[in-house]
């Protein structure tokens, strides 16, 4: 795992530099895409690039990480509704190639699907993620199996209370999701985890200081070939190793 402390709007700029770069020396890629307050940034810097014919998503296909059970696609706290509302709706990619895990679909057969169609559509090139104030990566809480593909989770009180900033109140936050596994994530073939602020400062420190281990699901990162870990000054600060 590599590391790199910068802006966050540095951070914003480096990795949407990189996804451009991806899509313009490809003729087809794949992007796995995470929601909420961290990647926002980077999703404005990519629609201001296609605004500007810097880059076309029209060869791109993404793969989301994960989708609340009982939200409507409609609901704007939906991930679809995020998505949309913050990149899809604002470039011109094919929103029939952008795909989101339904929890229309509850069979354990359509969980191995999700990770089917991600392998037969040639594997995810740039996996983004985020991680949570526990550790969490996509919604696999501690105790996850290294193991896990595509599956519904129940979402552990610190995540229900981080998520709480979304919604009018914590009991309007859905208790379950519908999330790739980790070894799900762990097929992509390059992994970009972005952190922003303090309450990600302990998460953080055990993610290099620690062990892997499966209760600390994003620890599993640390047997991946391919990844670079993005924190600004806040976020890292109780790091004794050297940015």
């Amino acid at each position: 795992m590599e590391l790199k402390v910068l802006t966050q709007e540095e951070i914003n700029e480096v990795v949407s530099n990189e996804i451009i770069e991806l899509i313009n020396n490809s003729s087809k890629c794949v992007l796995g895409l995470a929601t909420g307050s961290t990647p926002l940034g980077v999703y404005k810097k990519l629609v201001e690039a296609y605004q500007t014919n810097e880059v076309s998503f029209e060869n791109v296909e993404s793969f989301n990480l994960d989708e609340y059970v009982g939200l409507d696609s409609t609901n704007n706290q939906s991930y679809r509704y995020f998505m949309d509302h913050n990149l899809f709706n604002h470039i011109n990619i094919d929103i029939n190639k952008t795909y989101i895990p339904s929890d229309k679909e509850t069979s354990e057969n359509y969980y191995k699907r999700y990770d089917d169609k991600i392998e037969n559509h040639g594997g995810i090139d740039i996996q983004i993620l985020g991680i949570g104030s526990n550790g969490h990566i996509a919604f696999n809480e501690p105790g996850t199996s290294f193991d896990s593909l595509t599956h519904i989770v129940s979402l552990k009180e610190s995540t229900i209370k981080d998520n709480s900033r979304f919604f009018n109140s914590i009991d309007e936050v859905p208790t379950r999701a519908i999330s790739m596994g980790l070894k799900s994530i762990m097929n992509a073939k390059r992994i970009i985890l972005i952190a922003f602020g303090k309450n990600k400062q302990e998460a953080i420190r055990c993610l290099f200081e620690e062990e892997a281990n499966e209760n600390l699901p994003a620890s599993i990162l640390k047997s991946h070939p391919n990844v670079t870990i993005y924190c600004d000054k806040e976020a890292s600060s109780l790091l004794k190793i050297n940015a």
